[in-house]
């Protein structure tokens, strides 16, 4: 017997650990997520318009690699590395099907940090100047790219050990405020970083706190050391970069295929550097020697780990937010999911691979994206062949890019940071709807400017955190008893059909961003639920509740449901009563809620005259039917009288 019981033990405890084949291609999937959608791939709807989108991308990711492996204090071809591999990684392990990683603005400037202290400049005359190394460079380069590399590697593994965390799914506190302070601020910098090659300056590097004013400082000193030729061909670039954009912009939808201004002028300005010879003529600074090839694969270096954590933990933190918003917004825009931990798996490998290439810091750009949107990017398939075509330049053109003016370089970096530094724009839109939330933008952009975007970035989570502490123990709630009441008195008053057809769901908990996502995807579980049910229900019998803040409020969610009629449309009304105070997040929930419920008419009732003010503000709303009641009666009376008028016109029509 007692064998029995044994065998039939091992048997399930074999059958419970024994992986099934289905279970590994579920993890597979959900882990490869390019198993998902390429054998679904449409060749013939979305091969054209992926390559030609890719063909744009790879334009812009060969001149911000170049700009950007600059800006990182290393040799212009590492860009064009960390603009290859960090793509082919991110395609396969990435969500985002219109996030294009490579080179990055933010981390460039992060890891420079770590290159100038630990490979400083004036160490460039103690190495031994040999061209036995990597490429023929010099051994100073290959120390400063090792650097870089570990960075890289280490903020990778960083991130990796942040998906293992599932740490993911703290990213709600990363609110909409903070990374379009953050990412103005660092814009900022990055701006301030070409300066030197608009204006033909030498200008030392400077960093620490303040440092970009004391860059400011250095320039207005030295305003007389400006080469007059750059400046010119800086603006006259500028112009023709912004004039072309926007025109391209305009008419996106009457031409097939926009101009590639950028490839143009960079072809142009180098043909024209050549031919009258401005590196001597008017010493303008070129770009200078790009090498063929690509290395053979090196670890970084293991013993600098220590020396770099700070600057490796900026590059995880910073990368991932600004990648993350970018595939958070892509997927909001254009219908599917993102899973926050599969993005620091996807955004941990591009970077720990890739260090191994010789590659510096990688994360997704806004420029890059916003590019992939207008020209009709299907899937990550534009960046693979936007890869094709960086293996040509790397084997093939990169030589020929010599004579390109650094200034015309910094120009193009410049007008593709118009979509980050047009983010001021949002001041007005958070002084409409919150202005804590405004004083929290102002506030993490000043210290991102004054210190450094990792610093910001940390800052405005704190300040956010802080406030809204602070403002919850301010929070009330309604009591069951007196919504049961209220809802006694209308069923007396109304008949039943309309009754049947009206879903009444009261918010009882401040909304913000600890809770919005979770009220929104509540909302929707429950309207889809009710609208799948086919038994339908005669009173007041469902509840549900906001658990999230449940240690902070003991608020409930009522709920009147019932199946509506086939031919008829159902009615949903929100009770705001409870709804002591919301931020900028919580109107774009509600917002979006109004947007998405398509099939259903959205009224809210007992709206405070701020809400109302910030819903008209931020939301698209139907200005023909009245959305907002001073109560839920009132809000029941308007869909009853509307019923009546309703069935008048049809018996007219009749």
């Amino acid at each position: 017997m007692t064998g029995a019981k044994r065998k039939k033990k091992s048997m399930l405890w074999s059958k419970m650990h024994t992986p099934h084949c289905e279970d590994i291609k579920q993890w597979c999937r959900r882990r490869l997520p390019i198993l998902e959608w390429a054998p679904q791939y449409n060749l013939k709807e979305n091969l054209l318009p992926d390559t030609v989108s890719g063909i744009m991308l790879a334009v812009q990711q060969v001149t911000q690699g170049l700009a950007f492996a600059i800006l990182s204090s290393v040799h212009p071809v590492f860009g064009l590395y960390g603009s290859l591999f960090p793509a082919i990684i991110y395609a396969i392990f990435g969500m985002g099907r219109h996030v294009a990683t490579g080179t990055f603005a933010l981390t460039s400037l992060i890891s420079a940090n770590a290159v100038e202290r630990l490979v400083p400049q004036s160490s460039q005359n103690l190495t031994i100047q040999t061209n036995t190394s990597v490429l023929g460079l010099s051994d100073f380069e290959m120390q400063r790219i090792s650097v870089a590399a570990a960075v890289s590697f280490l903020g990778g593994v960083i991130q990796v050990a942040m998906f293992v965390l599932q740490l993911g799914s703290a990213t709600f506190l990363l609110t909409e405020p903070v990374i379009s302070a953050m990412t103005t601020g660092a814009a900022t910098h990055v701006v301030t970083s070409q300066v030197k090659y608009l204006l033909g300056m030498k200008v030392p590097y400077i960093s620490g706190p303040l440092g970009f004013f004391y860059i400011y400082a250095y320039v207005f000193e030295n305003i007389k050391s400006v080469r007059l030729e750059a400046l010119l061909l800086s603006l006259l670039s500028i112009v023709v970069l912004v004039l072309v954009k926007e025109l391209n912009e305009q008419f996106k939808r009457k031409i097939k295929v926009v101009l590639p201004v950028d490839l143009v002028l960079i072809v142009a300005a180098s043909f024209a550097c050549y031919c009258t010879n401005m590196e001597n003529a008017y010493g303008l600074e070129v770009v200078g020697h790009i090498p063929k090839g690509i290395p053979p694969p090196r670890a970084p270096p293991m013993n600098i780990l220590s020396a770099v954590i700070t600057e490796a933990f900026g590059v995880a933190l910073v990368g991932y937010v600004a990648s993350l918003a970018l595939a958070q917004g892509s997927a909001k825009k254009f219908k599917y999911s993102v899973d926050d931990n599969q993005e620091f798996l996807a955004h941990g490998l591009s970077n720990v691979i890739p260090s191994f290439f010789f590659c510096i810091p990688s994360a997704a750009a806004m420029g890059r994206t916003a590019g992939l949107y207008s020209t009709g990017a299907k899937t990550q398939v534009a960046c693979l062949i936007s890869c094709i075509f960086i293996l040509v330049v790397i084997y093939a053109i990169g030589p020929l890019l010599y004579w390109l003016p650094m200034c015309v370089l910094a120009s193009i970096i410049v007008v593709g940071l118009k979509g980050m530094l047009i983010q001021f724009r949002d001041l007005k839109k958070y002084w409409n709807v919150d202005k804590i939330d405004w004083g929290i933008w102002v506030s993490t952009y000043v210290f991102t400017i004054c210190f450094a975007a990792n610093v910001g970035l940390l800052f405005g989570v704190v300040c956010t955190i802080a406030i809204v502490i602070g403002r919850f123990p301010r929070a009330k709630t309604l009591s069951i008893k007196n919504m049961k009441e209220m809802e006694f008195k209308v069923k007396t008053e109304m008949d039943g059909e309309t009754l049947q057809q009206i879903k009444i769901i009261s918010i009882n908990n401040p909304l913000v961003f600890l809770n919005a996502k979770k009220f929104y995807t509540d909302l929707m579980n429950i309207i889809q639920k009710e609208n799948a049910s086919n038994q339908p229900f005669d009173d007041i019998s469902k509840c549900e509740q906001n658990t999230l803040l449940s240690s902070l409020s003991n608020g409930n969610c009522n709920e009147e449901a019932s199946q509506p009629c086939p031919s008829e449309k159902s009615s949903l009304i929100l009770d705001c009563s409870g709804l002591t105070f919301f931020d900028y997040s919580g109107v774009s929930m509600l917002a979006e809620v109004y947007m998405d419920c398509k099939d259903v008419d959205v009224l809210l009732a007992h709206c405070t005259a701020s809400l109302i003010k910030a819903m008209k503000y931020y939301g698209n709303l139907d200005s023909e039917k009245p959305i907002f009641f001073e109560s839920v009666s009132a809000a029941i009376s308007n869909i009853h009288s509307n019923k009546n008028l309703s069935k008048l016109s049809d018996h007219s029509e009749v």
